[in-house]
């Protein structure tokens, strides 16, 4: 027996106008991918009363099982957009991966998208986005576009090493990065990341002494709101775990979210933005990347704050009022849960995670997991960050997920 989702799916899939007309219907809010974030997008609309109809390369994906309609195809193919676009009143997305050009053609078409096709493509590619950011006087490592080793190894003649090579597109949780130490490490790193083929550029190594993050919201008419800073812990280039508040004077807290918000505001954001940074040992800050929807270093805000980077999200891109970033509780700690082999994504110990009191669980409905790969997370609040990552790890330590 199909479900309500395959079921709606296949109606959407037919004829997007089988839907009883209506003089007045609920908001509808397109989401382009299908993932986590869509899926706690989804949950937070829904909370406002909203519609949901998904982009998803594949029905299991997480936001499929809560969305109200499920389009199935290629978050490229301009003929599924155009179907999700015809069912909504505005779009958004879930990661920066989706074609900017792909993007600016909805536009044309006279869809509502947030953030704008312009925006996406100016953060998607990470040269532009540094360039455009240090055009607007955010700091950044220093960088350069490079087209063969030859330049890789100038530059790192001039910068020093170690020096970092990225990919200028799709790159994430240490994918498309790689460090060289020497001159000697560009060959296999130029070859892993695909330099004959794709476009890669260089940073300077920063010897940070803290990774530091803050969500930004904007709205359709540039006023924004900041969250608080936080504090990350990457393992593997994969983030362990979020604190809040980071360990920062009240000042220090300041600069980090007035650079947040320049940054998101010289893209011409509207939407939840993450923003990283770097902390150096002299107290400066350098802008490590922008990321152009919710992010992971704000799943937080779910129970911490007063309104969360989800429900912020879903407010700016329908231009409604945005809702306060206070804290709940003075301290809060995110433990994200990742897997360590591959097999299906059953969960295992929840019942043991679930007696820990006063921890928040959230488990992502993915059917496979993977090394590395997020397959949910814990939240728990506390009057301090020791008693709250007390119990946050002690619960992410009961979870698992089944071997084959």
């Amino acid at each position: 027996m199909p479900t309500l989702c395959q079921a709606a799916r296949a109606a959407s899939d037919t004829h997007h106008g089988s839907r009883p007309a209506a003089t007045h219907h609920a908001p509808r809010l397109g989401i382009i991918g299908a993932g986590q974030l869509a899926r706690m997008t989804a949950i937070a609309a829904a909370q406002l009363g909203c519609e949901v109809v998904v982009l998803a390369a594949h029905q299991d994906e997480p936001a499929c099982a809560l969305a109200t309609r499920c389009v199935i195809g290629d978050r490229d193919d301009a003929a599924k957009l155009a179907q999700l676009a015809a069912q909504v009143d505005v779009v958004t997305l879930e990661n920066e991966f989706v074609d900017a050009r792909s993007l600016a053609a909805l536009e044309r078409q006279g869809v509502l998208l947030f953030p704008s096709a312009e925006c996406v493509g100016e953060v998607q590619d990470k040269f532009v986005q540094k360039s455009v950011l240090a055009a607007h006087g955010v700091a950044t490592p220093t960088f350069r576009a490079v087209n063969s080793e030859a330049e890789v190894a100038q530059a790192g003649a001039e910068l020093g090493w170690p020096l970092v090579l990225k990919a200028r597109r799709n790159g994430y949780d240490g994918k498309g990065n790689a460090t060289l130490h020497s001159a000697a490490d560009i060959g296999a790193a130029w070859f892993k990341l695909g330099g004959a083929d794709g476009e890669l550029y260089v940073e300077q190594w920063c010897p940070f002494v803290a990774e530091v993050a803050v969500i930004v919201t904007r709205d359709r008419h540039g006023a924004s709101v900041v969250y608080p800073v936080t504090e990350t812990v990457q393992r593997d280039h994969v983030c362990h775990r979020v604190m809040v508040p980071a360990p920062l004077a009240p000042t220090q807290q300041a600069e980090v979210q007035a650079l947040a918000e320049r940054a998101v505001a010289a893209v011409g954001g509207v939407g939840s933005f993450g923003v990283e940074l770097f902390l150096m040992a002299d107290g400066s800050l350098k802008l490590n990347e922008l990321a152009p929807r919710v992010h992971n270093s704000g799943h937080y805000t779910i129970e911490a704050c007063a309104c969360s980077q989800f429900e912020n999200h879903v407010r700016a891109v329908f231009g409604w009022p945005l809702g306060s970033t206070a804290l709940r509780a003075p301290a809060a700690v995110m433990v994200n849960l990742l897997g360590s082999h591959a097999g299906p994504g059953r969960p295992q110990g929840l019942a043991e995670a679930l007696a820990i009191p006063d921890i928040h669980v959230h488990l992502y409905g993915k059917t496979r997991v993977a090394a590395g790969r997020k397959m949910g997370h814990v939240t728990a609040l506390g009057a301090t960050i020791d008693s709250a990552l007390e119990r946050a790890e002690s619960g992410a330590a009961a979870l698992g997920f089944a071997q084959e």
